[in-house]
């Protein structure tokens, strides 16, 4: 029956299966198709009811950064094996809106299904011109209350949690900033379950080599979106995107890329004050990286409580897309899967069900893929 199914799967045009089990590939988001010349930047939720939320910055004329960019999204009601078709979602006009953070809050009393938040960034200069302050990059973030099929007018928080040059807090030269890329978090576990956290990094003073100003840090809020409070920057120069995740404890890590690349390894932060101080920083060996986004997650599935993790997993090359995953969280990385072999670079986890992990990665320079991994796959 399985292999009826992948079979069937396959005929249509949807998906490539592997014959072990039902891993399914969609190459999701292909360059030059659509209205897009290039699609980066992968995000991915799923909501209370099982829908899926990919969401993807779409660029206009090219892969650049800094361009006419807006924030698409697809769906799927059945964990992945078929999507709606793309949307728009947020766009700024001829400029850019990137750098998606969507999560998911859950605790809200006004809304018992569930509301979709997307944070993003806008700006109108690239990130050199950014990093020399001339221009603006500020925070917003759009809601949905069905499973994504509309989205709420934005609400603009730069504000309360990036301040710059064209604003009343110029004192803290913040230049540059970036929500995560990948999702954000909501915590579930007392003291400060139904916090939502969204990492992100800004430039911090006048522009260093080796992009030295850089620091990570976060925003978050207690009340469902209404207000924000800001963490505290981290110490590590070079700092810059950041995933988080809540540990099985109720601490919070970041997992964080170096931008001068003096380690290719990833930075960890651990805060046990759900982001207000952070207790330690480290870089993390095991996680070696070729200075590139990636992706961290709290798996709970039918046997263990797994911490994982995605990216390239080479310190020369965006290679190698690979799953590792935690039984302690994050102390060691016993457990492996190699995804993919060649180029691939941004990444995002999601989980499906209790056996089945989401990746929604991108891939030889064609687009974003997403692909369904069954976590027993996972080998020591």
């Amino acid at each position: 029956m399985r292999l009826q199914l992948a079979l069937f799967f396959l005929s249509l045009g949807f998906v490539s299966c592997s014959h072990s089990n039902e891993k399914l590939e969609t190459h999701l988001f292909k360059n030059e198709v659509g209205d897009y010349a290039c699609y980066r930047i992968p995000a991915i939720v799923q909501t209370p009811e099982g829908t899926l939320l990919a969401f993807a910055e779409g660029r206009k004329t090219g892969c650049n950064d800094f361009g006419n960019v807006d924030i698409l999204l697809k769906r799927s009601n059945d964990g992945g094996r078929h999507w709606s078709e793309m949307e728009v979602v947020a766009e700024f006009g001829e400029l850019q809106a990137g750098n998606p953070a969507p999560v998911v809050d859950r605790f809200d009393p006004q809304y018992p299904e569930g509301r979709v938040f997307l944070f993003y960034n806008t700006g109108d200069v690239s990130e050199h011109d950014m990093r020399l302050g001339k221009g603006t990059r500020e925070v917003h973030y759009i809601t949905s209350t069905d499973q994504g099929k509309t989205w709420s007018k934005s609400t603009n928080i730069t504000n309360q949690v990036h301040f710059n040059a064209t604003t009343a807090f110029a004192e803290k030269d913040w230049r540059t900033h970036a929500t995560t890329p990948g999702h954000a978090l909501q915590f579930e576990q007392a003291p400060y379950r139904g916090r939502i956290y969204v990492p992100a990094n800004h430039s911090q003073g006048d522009p260093l080599d080796g992009f030295n100003e850089y620091r990570a840090y976060g925003f978050y809020s207690d009340d469902h979106g209404k207000n924000f409070k800001v963490s505290p920057d981290l110490k590590t120069h070079s700092s810059n995107e950041a995933i988080g995740l809540e540990l099985s404890n109720g601490t919070l890590m970041l997992n964080v890329r170096e931008q001068n690349g003096a380690t290719k390894q990833r930075l960890i932060a651990l805060s046990s004050s759900g982001g207000a101080q952070w207790d330690s920083e480290f870089f993390d060996e095991e996680l070696i990286s070729p200075v590139c986004q990636s992706s961290v997650l709290l798996f709970q599935g039918s046997q263990d409580t797994l911490v994982l993790y995605s990216g390239p997993n080479s310190k020369t090359q965006r290679a190698k897309m690979t799953i590792k995953g935690s039984l302690d969280d994050g102390k060691t990385w016993p457990l492996e899967k190699e995804i993919y072999s060649g180029t691939a670079a941004y990444s995002d986890l999601v989980q499906i069900d209790e056996k089945t992990i989401g990746l929604f990665y991108e891939r030889d320079n064609s687009g974003i893929y997403f692909t369904r991994v069954d976590y027993s796959e996972l080998e020591k």
